[in-house]
């Protein structure tokens, strides 16, 4: 069987200041998941990018992605002529100051529509507009029941003000969101956006973030899943990830610890990189959480581990990665 991964999201144009003085200019969101799925479906798949882009950037893209046969390209838009374009500058390993100066329109239903044969949709939108509720609620009703649909939060807890500056946001909506996604994927610090009390006192509202304690998270993990969602992940930087998940109607809670690296060079394209193994862990068995984020935590440590795109490694490899980072993983990939 021949599997196909669609992945929904910008393409930006990144110009990256690392913590360590280091700048790096490169394609940056849809690139890393869809090259580092395009390796490990070698042979058993392909990788469907989906977005919008400029005639400038267009070549480009293409040519990036076009090195990979396994990449369809059919997905990749430049009939409205407009594209992310993205600064980040990293204060330290984990957090960064972003600024946006391109933005790529919403990826509608029309976009969607030819490629509603696939067994999974990664949608990683990084600013709120850029895959709308709309476009959800028709794969939910026009795609394969069997179908994955695995939607990142980094997009609807991230706003852009006319200054370009990237701010957080609160999904205040986030209830109307939840019954169109199967797997809800993001980090402690948007996990604090889609948790939020009802109101404020002044006082409460500060400009520095405060992570949820280990209770509000299992709170907001539960009230998540009793709105139809099947799993959710939440990373937790260096240390690995959170999976909640409903048994027989009560909260099961798993961490699943990192996958160790030596040395981290840059983490740009991680968040994206998990979400990617997500879908490559959740093909053949839509249940396979744990497995899922075997290899969600594999490919988002190979990110970390330089600036181009060969720090993905193919299935193989992948699997011996997981294995030595996951003694009881062996039977179950």
């Amino acid at each position: 069987m021949a599997y196909k991964i669609a992945i929904l999201g910008p393409i930006p144009r990144d110009h990256i200041t690392t913590s360590k003085g280091q700048v790096i200019e490169k394609l940056g969101c849809v690139t890393h998941p869809t090259i580092g799925l395009a390796k490990l479906l070698e042979g058993k798949g392909e990788v469907i990018p989906i977005t919008h882009t400029t005639e400038q950037d267009a070549p480009g893209i293409r040519a990036l992605l076009g090195t990979y046969p396994n990449i369809r390209l059919d997905g990749i838009y430049t009939h409205h002529n407009q594209g992310d374009v993205v600064r980040l500058r990293f204060v330290d390993q984990n957090n960064r100051l972003e600024k946006q100066t391109g933005f790529m329109p919403p990826i509608t239903p029309e976009d969607v529509q030819p490629f509603l044969d696939c067994d999974a949709f990664v949608c990683i939108p990084i600013s709120d507009y850029e895959v709308p509720l709309e476009t959800l609620q028709y794969l939910k009703t026009h795609a394969r029941p069997d179908a994955v649909i695995i939607f990142d939060a980094h997009g609807p807890t991230t706003t852009v003000t006319t200054t370009g500056d990237r701010l957080r946001r609160f999904w205040v909506e986030r209830d109307r969101w939840l019954p169109y996604m199967d797997v809800l994927k993001m980090n402690i610090e948007e996990a604090g956006c889609s948790w939020f009390k009802k109101e404020y006192q002044l006082d409460e509202l500060r400009e520095e973030y405060l992570e949820l304690s280990e209770t509000e998270m299992a709170a907001f993990a539960e009230h998540v899943l009793q709105h139809g969602i099947k799993a959710v992940y939440i990373t937790l930087d260096a240390r690995g990830c959170m999976l909640y998940m409903l048994a027989e109607g009560r909260l099961q809670a798993e961490f699943i610890p990192s996958v160790k690296v030596e040395e981290v060079i840059d983490t740009t394209g991680c968040g994206d990189s998990f979400a990617g193994g997500l879908a490559f862990g959740l093909l053949g068995d839509g249940t396979a959480y744990q497995r899922a984020a075997w290899y969600a935590n594999a490919l988002g440590a190979r990110r970390t581990q330089g600036t181009t795109f060969e720090v993905f490694w193919p299935l193989d490899k992948t699997r011996e990665l997981i294995r030595r980072n996951y003694p009881t993983a062996d039977s179950a990939l």
